[in-house]
């Protein structure tokens, strides 16, 4: 059976191949494009508000301003939405690694539509904001710890990052609704773990979201295979 490390050493050098490097190309594009478009609304914004006070402003202070919340936002919501948006391309990224190495299962996946794929961003969204919300007062209260605040955060969107990518794979293949989960809690975790650790770093981070979708293929499918 394929282990975390080695599924996430397969699905880098798996970075390469045209069907990922066009997801990858795509997600990060329309990423990328809804912080410059918040940056933009923020920016327009500030500036009519600084023109309604009696406070001088440089005519540049509110796109300044705005820059500098959507470099914030970015740190902290990058993950949030660039998985959503990765949903939307999740049956490609899955397609890819599977046509490679497990035809078998290329053929007998079922294509989730459109509005499927959408409900699941969005509720995948929501438990992600919910979660951490209910993580920040234990967050607050470990800011005098140093790094307790960071490894909370870590663990908890780990565990969220290791059900989500599970969930990309196996719905796809999931003949009964009942059936239980291919992965052990211990895999999810670990796998939502190392990819909420590549998305703290730069560069990397651009790159974790489709690596993690990658190594769930390998792992639910190595998983599937062995059972």
């Amino acid at each position: 059976m394929t282990s975390v490390p080695a599924s996430l050493a397969r699905a880098i050098a798996q970075l390469g191949d045209p069907g990922i490097v066009r997801v990858l190309a795509k997600s990060l594009a329309i990423t990328l494009a809804i912080f410059a478009a918040l940056a933009f609304a923020g920016g327009y914004a500030l500036n009519r508000l600084f023109d309604r006070t009696s406070i001088a402003f440089d005519d540049g202070m509110g796109w300044v301003l705005s820059l500098v919340l959507t470099i914030l936002a970015g740190w902290l919501l990058f993950r949030i939405v660039a998985l959503a948006v990765l949903q939307f391309f999740a049956d490609e990224i899955v397609l890819a690694v599977e046509q490679r190495f497990y035809p078998q299962a290329a053929i007998t996946r079922r294509s989730i539509p459109l509005r499927e794929e959408a409900a699941l961003s969005i509720r995948a969204t929501l438990r992600t904001i919910i979660v951490n919300l209910m993580a920040l007062p234990f967050a607050l209260a470990l800011l005098v710890t140093g790094a307790g605040t960071a490894l909370l955060f870590w663990a908890v969107n780990g565990w969220l990052l290791g059900r989500e990518l599970q969930d990309m794979v196996w719905l796809r293949h999931r003949p009964d609704p009942a059936l239980p989960t291919p992965l052990a809690a211990h895999q999810r975790f670990l796998l939502g773990g190392a990819i909420a650790a590549m998305m703290a770093l730069p560069v990397f981070g651009l790159l974790a979201p489709v690596v993690g979708a990658v190594s769930a293929t390998h792992l639910v499918h190595s998983r599937r295979n062995t059972a």
